[in-house]
């Protein structure tokens, strides 16, 4: 049960990611081809795979990760603080970093991973930029061989299903219907791109970020009946 988990064994995390180039005429003639088969699906007629170009970002082998933001809990006697923290900039390094957090911090058995769909998306998608950059996995994302039981990731999404497979709930829902703050109260998911493209400001997008994995957290707190955190026990850094 989620109420027997330690809360400082946990990272909880969110990732923005979009297409790997701004627009879809600068991608080489095979990967258009190939953006073009890979959205067929999506896109049916109503769109040519240039027009569905900028919905690229959710799919690891067309975007890239702008930004990986974490939190983790920390209690210092009777005070509990909830850490967050951001790596952006280039994506290898973004990479790089986080996967040093993991390998410096979160690197025993009882650490987890913990996102809003996560194992769908977030995990993964992680991974896979890793292997495209040549980067080894670190043993958290490593899920090779590894029975479901071993596998070091929590989900709230999968947390909130109670086993109905056949549902999805978006993080902006279900802190709704949980009374948590929402976090896309600024931008989301769909102008990540605009923003970080067309406006240049990753400083947005990192709050953004930053929202999301701080509503991951809260999310988890009212799953397992513990208070809501405040403003004044949550610190950026």
């Amino acid at each position: 049960m989620i109420t027997k988990l330690n809360l400082e064994d946990i990272l909880f995390l969110d990732i923005e990611t979009v297409p790997e180039t701004q627009h879809f005429s600068e991608l080489d003639d095979t990967k258009q081809t190939l953006w073009e088969h890979k959205s067929r699906y999506q896109r049916k007629d109503e769109f040519t795979a240039e027009e569905f170009y900028d919905r690229a970002g959710i799919w690891a082998e067309f975007g890239k990760i702008v930004c990986i933001s974490v939190g983790y809990f920390n209690f210092q006697g009777q005070r509990r603080v909830f850490r967050v923290t951001s790596f952006y900039g280039d994506e290898i390094t973004i990479l790089k970093d986080f996967k040093n957090l993991l390998e410096s911090h979160f690197n025993q058995t009882k650490h987890l991973l913990c996102a809003h769909n996560g194992k769908e998306f977030d995990f993964p998608y992680i991974a896979r930029r890793m292997i495209i950059h040549n980067i080894e996995l670190p043993y958290k994302l490593n899920l090779f061989g590894k029975k479901p039981w071993e596998v070091p990731h929590l989900d709230t999404l999968e947390l909130w299903k109670f086993g109905d497979y056949k549902t999805y709930t978006s993080l902006k829902l279900l802190t709704n219907v949980l009374g948590i703050p929402s976090p896309k109260d600024d931008i989301d998911g769909s102008e990540v791109c605009s923003v970080y493209y067309e406006d240049g400001d990753i400083d947005r997008i990192i709050i953004y970020c930053e929202k999301d994995t701080i509503a991951v957290a809260q999310i988890f707190l009212r799953l397992r009946g513990d208070a809501l955190l405040s403003d004044d026990e949550i610190i950026q850094i």
